[in-house]
């Protein structure tokens, strides 16, 4: 798809940190944005409420996402594994359901997503995930498993998808597009570390990138140690 076919987009968790950064990314590429967002976030958005329309509600509610996705060129999907209502997977379900056929779909996950199994990760970063999963259900929090289940339902779709994994993220300016590649482990991304508006402008800059359809890129920040090495700081490289 190229950059003149995609002109409206909606952004499902738009009030969030990362949300807001694509906010801004997608009005600057002059697109037509609609966000999705619980009703009580909605004032997180009012620097940008008179540039893009607001659709309040749960974002894994069909109907919210049926009514916010309508005439959508692209969708841009935060994954947040938040309580125990299978919130992940319900948002990516609603999303699948009701976005038009052909559209661009772009969810964001974290690198414990794997879609081949050939991933490896350090025992330090899996024994981090085994806490965080134990923990979150403890307080009914945050359900890891069920983003793993949001996950699996989007690679078994035959759309137009992405799902960009995300290493560990830090505030800072802008360091241009991250680097990436199909499988954690991959020596240019020991890093793990990346701007979280970097990561949200990968997120945008995948929406007019055929070259990621039905891909699962692992991302490092452009400019971190590894990429340096690795990559020679070129962005959008695969290994």
């Amino acid at each position: 798809m190229g950059t003149d076919r995609v002109k409206k987009v909606c952004i499902v968790g738009a009030s969030g940190k990362l949300g807001q950064y694509m906010v801004r990314h997608a009005l600057e590429r002059g697109y037509e944005v609609v966000g999705v967002c619980r009703e009580r976030s909605v004032p997180k958005l009012a620097a940008f409420e008179d540039r893009m329309t607001i659709v309040p509600g749960d974002t894994n509610d069909p109907e919210v996402i049926r009514r916010a996705v309508a005439g959508c060129d692209g969708v841009l999907t935060v994954l947040v594994p938040w309580g125990v209502r299978q919130y992940a997977s319900g948002t990516a379900q609603a999303v699948l359901d009701h976005a038009r056929p052909g559209a661009r779909l772009v969810f964001s996950c974290g690198w414990h997503i794997t879609r081949d199994g050939k991933d490896t990760y350090s025992r330090t970063f899996l024994a981090g995930v085994r806490i965080a999963a134990v923990l979150g259900k403890l307080a009914r929090a945050v359900e890891i498993d069920d983003q793993v289940e949001a996950c699996r339902r989007v690679f078994a779709s035959d759309s137009r998808w992405t799902v960009v994994r995300g290493s560990s993220l830090e505030e800072g300016e802008s360091q241009g597009l991250p680097v990436w590649s199909r499988h954690v482990g991959d020596p240019v991304l020991a890093s793990d570390l990346t701007r979280r508006v970097d990561f949200a402008l990968f997120m945008v800059e995948a929406l007019t990138d055929d070259a990621l359809v039905q891909e699962a890129p692992a991302i490092v920040g452009r400019l971190s140690p590894s990429a340096l090495a690795h990559a020679g700081g070129a962005a959008g490289s695969d290994h």
